[in-house]
């Protein structure tokens, strides 16, 4: 299982480049970072990294990164393979320039019964503590405040950096993102019929929680790189195509997780599908 350290708050810069580009990024890279701690254990210091997008009947949160809100949050589920018992409910906030998140590492098994709105326990928790349950308790106010359900798929390898002292830095290179439709709860480790979102390009992020260090900004002028956005999940959803992971979806309805839910939702559902 990948190593799980993480910045709470940092500031986060993306630029998407050709993969010749990232190998010599890579190696200016490696003069001053080391590989991930799990990354190092990899071949070529990379890993699958898969999230299963949670979102509202009419993507509420999709359509927030389209109209460019400021404030906004994601919900997701990560996992590293299809056999992990332990994944991760994660928030990820932005306010402004400022990227915050907080996650909750549950049990496999408690996945389903919490998606279907069984109220979090400690029980739930890998390693049970206060910490983790406020931010399990806040992933499950979210989803249900937004009737949110899981909608998409995206999958990736990640290959990391971080700072030799401290995680201040942390720098990824994010290759062969792919996403699809998902409704369910069985957190794969593979893809039926992916779409491709960035093409061949690499996502190469730098993610620093306080001063970004004078030799990134080098490198920033050395290769030329323009800062831009790369939403993974947005991103999916407008190549796949809105219709196919909202509730508007002629026949692409989402089945809900449990019975409760699908009485409101599937009322909900068909008063929508009448309407169009």
């Amino acid at each position: 299982m990948a190593d799980h350290r993480f910045q709470h708050q940092r500031f986060e810069l993306k630029y998407l480049v050709s993969e010749e580009r990232a190998q010599a990024i890579r190696r200016f890279v490696a003069c001053h970072l080391k590989p991930d701690d799990y990354a190092a254990t990899q071949p070529g210091n990379s890993y699958p990294v898969h999230s299963l997008y949670l979102d509202s009947p009419d993507l509420t949160t999709y359509q927030a990164v389209q109209t460019g809100e400021k404030n906004r949050y994601k919900l997701r589920i990560r996992h590293y393979t299809g056999e992990d018992q332990a994944v991760f409910f994660e928030i990820k906030r932005r306010t402004n320039e400022i990227i915050s998140k907080v996650r909750a590492t549950v049990h496999r098994a408690s996945v389903q019964p919490l998606l279907a709105g069984r109220p979090p326990a400690l029980s739930d928790l890998v390693k049970p503590d206060g910490k983790g349950l406020a931010a399990l308790r806040e992933f499950c106010r979210l989803m249900h405040s937004l009737r949110a359900v899981p909608r998409s798929h995206v999958a990736y390898r990640r290959e990391a950096w971080m700072s030799p002292i401290g995680n201040a830095l942390r720098v990824t290179f994010d290759r062969d993102v792919v996403c699809e439709p998902e409704f369910g709860t069985a957190l794969k480790g593979t893809l039926t019929n992916p779409t491709r979102v960035f093409d061949r390009r690499v996502v190469f992020e730098l993610k620093f929680t306080d001063r970004l260090p004078s030799w990134c900004g080098e490198m920033i002028r050395l290769f030329n790189l323009t800062r831009g956005g790369a939403p993974k999940y947005a991103q999916g959803v407008l190549l796949m195509g809105e219709h196919k992971v909202s509730n508007l979806g002629v026949g692409l309805r989402p089945a809900s997780i449990a019975a409760p839910a699908r009485r409101e939702a599937g009322a909900t559902a068909s008063a929508v599908a009448v309407a169009v």
